[in-house]
């Protein structure tokens, strides 16, 4: 088993207003690149799990929100993993964009 992929984004937006920007972007990610389907995707108060696919491989993993920062854990499955780094700076950089302070 691959080591999590770990992206942490810090934020000055407070736990609420993160995560009401955060529960909308997993199905606008998927909506803007094709190749990823969300699986599932279940939100508890500041805390959601997922699972994704992509390229016929599954992931899954958790986004947690803090108040002032959010960290997203995801295990990879070997295919996939080959592009962790693609894949984290693809998400730090949406994820800093997304909860920039407006």
């Amino acid at each position: 088993m691959t080591e999590p992929l770990i992206v942490r984004i810090p934020h000055k937006l407070g736990k609420e207003e993160a995560v009401r920007r955060l529960k909308p972007a997993l199905s606008k990610a998927s909506s803007s690149f094709p190749v990823i389907s969300v699986q599932e995707e279940q939100w508890a108060e500041d805390r959601m799990t997922f699972r994704v696919s992509a390229l016929g491989q599954t992931a899954a993993g958790s986004v947690a929100v803090a108040e002032d920062h959010v960290e997203l854990v995801v295990r990879l499955p070997w295919l996939l993993h080959t592009f962790a780094q693609a894949i984290q700076k693809t998400v730090a950089g949406r994820g800093r964009l997304l909860l920039e302070k407006k």
